[in-house]
C-alpha cells in the first residue's frame, strides 16, 4: 500500500480490510445460504406461502391449462368437474396386536320372542296328541273291537267301520256335533245284537248306568200311546243324559232300537238334537240308531252283486284288489241306501251309514254253535249243521244266504 499498489477490493477502501481468516468463512456462509433458498424454491409448489423477503410468482388463472392440451381454455371450464372417488379405508393391524371379529348384530328382541312363541305352540301341541291318547284310551276302544268281532257274525266290515268311527271320534271330548251311526239292514242279521254289545261296554268303561241311554220303541212308545207325550218323555230323558255326562266330563251312549216304528214327531225330536243352536251339551254325545229301514235294499243290493258282496264281507283280507272292490261296494251301497232313506226323513242325510249284509249259511252254524254253548249244550260242529239246514235260504251263484239270518236261532235251540 505504501509502495502505491492498489487495493484488492476498492469498494472497501475508506474502512479498515478484515484478515483473510474472517471472510472466507463469511463467504461460504453466504453461498449456502443462496443455495439453500434457491433448493427450497425448486421444491415448493408455486402456490405454496413463500417468505416476505422473497416476491411471490403471479398465480396463474383457474381457466388456464396448467399442462399442455389441444383444447382450449373455454372447452376445459365448460367440463363439468369429476367426483372424486372416496376410497374405503384399508385395516391395517398390528403385527404384534391380536386381532378380532367384527362384532354379530345383536338379534332383536322380537325375534326371541318369536322363537319362544314357537316352543309353546310345538309343546301345547305335544300336549295336545297325548291327551288325544289318553282320552280314547279311557273309553277302551281295543277291547270293544274284540268283542265285536267275536260276538258278532258275518259283519267285519261293518265292525271295522263302527270302531273307527268311534275312534275318531272319542279322541277328544269337545265336539262341534254329535256321532250319528245308522245301522241298517234286514232282520236278524246282528244290529240289536251290536246294539245290546255297545251299551253293555260303555256302562263298563264310563262306570255309571246312567249315561247310557237304551230305548226301544215297540216298549217305551206302543202304539196307543201319544205320539207328543213319547216325544216329551224322550227329550226329557235325552236332556238328563246328557247333562249328566256333561257334568262327569264324559261322553254318553244313545242306543234306539226299532226307529222305523218311531213317529215322525220323535224323529223331528232326534233331528233338533243335531242342530247346531243346540246347548253344547247334546254335541258330546253318540247316537246310534237300529233300524229295519233299507233291509230289502240291502237284501237287492247282496244278490244282485253275489260276487262282489264276498270281497265286501272280506274287508280287503284277500290283498289290495280285494279291498278295492269291497270299498267300492260299499260305497255304492251306501249312496243307495241314503237316497232312500232322505226320502222318509231329513234325518238320515246327516247319519253316518253302516249298511248290515245277509248271513251266509256258514254265519248261521256259528251263531248255533255260540247260542248252544251259551245254554248248556256241547257245541258240536254237526248238529249245529243240521239245525242250520232247517232254515230257508237264498241261493244265488252257488252260495246261500239266510232269509231271516240268525232270528229264529235262539228259538230252535230253546226246543232242544
Amino acid at each position: 500500500m505504501d509502495r502505491g499498489q492498489p487495493s484488492p477490493e476498492p469498494a472497501a477502501a475508506d474502512h479498515v480490510a478484515p484478515g483473510p481468516s474472517v471472510i472466507a468463512p463469511v463467504c461460504a456462509v453466504v453461498r449456502l445460504r443462496r443455495r439453500v433458498r434457491l433448493l427450497r424454491k425448486r421444491c415448493l409448489p408455486p402456490t405454496a406461502a413463500r417468505p416476505d423477503s422473497e416476491p411471490q410468482a403471479p398465480r396463474a388463472h383457474p381457466d388456464q391449462p396448467q399442462f399442455f392440451t389441444f383444447d382450449g381454455p373455454a372447452e376445459l371450464s365448460s367440463r363439468p368437474p369429476r367426483k372424486k372417488r372416496r376410497r374405503s379405508r384399508v385395516v391395517l393391524y398390528p403385527e404384534m396386536s391380536r386381532k378380532y371379529r367384527p362384532r354379530v348384530e345383536r338379534r332383536s328382541r322380537a325375534q326371541r320372542c318369536l322363537l319362544l312363541l314357537v316352543a309353546i305352540v310345538g309343546f301345547q301341541v305335544l300336549n295336545a296328541i297325548e291327551n288325544l291318547d289318553d282320552n280314547a284310551q279311557r273309553y277302551d276302544l281295543d277291547g270293544l273291537e274284540k268283542a265285536l268281532q267275536r260276538a258278532v257274525f258275518g259283519q267285519p266290515a261293518a265292525v271295522e267301520r263302527i270302531v273307527a268311527l268311534l275312534r275318531d271320534y272319542l279322541a277328544t271330548h269337545v265336539h262341534s256335533r254329535p256321532l250319528l251311526l245308522a245301522l241298517h239292514g234286514p232282520s236278524g242279521v246282528g244290529k240289536s245284537h251290536v246294539g245290546r254289545l255297545l251299551a253293555r261296554h260303555f256302562r263298563a268303561v264310563l262306570e255309571d248306568g246312567a249315561l247310557v241311554l237304551q230305548y226301544h220303541a215297540r216298549h217305551h212308545c206302543p202304539e196307543p200311546r201319544a205320539a207328543e207325550d213319547c216325544r216329551q218323555e224322550l227329550a226329557r230323558r235325552v236332556a238328563d243324559v246328557v247333562a249328566r255326562a256333561e257334568a262327569d266330563e264324559k261322553t254318553p251312549l244313545l242306543v234306539l232300537d226299532d226307529v222305523e216304528l218311531l213317529p215322525p214327531a220323535l224323529l223331528d225330536e232326534l233331528h233338533g238334537f243335531l242342530q247346531p243352536q243346540r246347548s253344547h251339551h247334546f254335541h258330546n254325545a253318540i247316537y246310534v240308531l237300529l233300524s229295519g229301514n233299507g233291509g230289502a235294499e240291502v237284501t237287492r243290493f247282496v244278490l244282485q252283486n253275489a260276487s262282489r258282496a264276498l270281497a265286501l264281507r272280506a274287508d280287503g283280507a284277500h290283498g289290495a284288489g280285494a279291498a278295492a272292490v269291497a270299498a267300492q261296494a260299499e260305497e255304492e251301497l251306501r249312496a243307495s241306501l241314503r237316497a232312500l232313506l232322505v226320502r222318509e226323513h231329513p234325518l238320515w242325510q246327516v247319519a253316518t251309514i253302516v249298511p248290515f249284509l245277509l248271513l251266509d249259511k256258514g254265519d248261521v252254524v256259528n251263531c248255533f254253535r255260540d247260542e248252544m254253548a251259551g245254554e248248556g249244550f256241547f257245541p258240536e260242529q254237526a248238529r249245529a249243521e243240521l239245525l242250520a239246514a232247517q232254515l230257508s235260504y237264498y241261493r244265488v251263484a252257488g252260495r246261500e244266504f239266510a232269509v231271516t239270518g240268525c232270528k229264529q236261532v235262539v228259538a230252535t235251540v230253546n226246543l232242544l
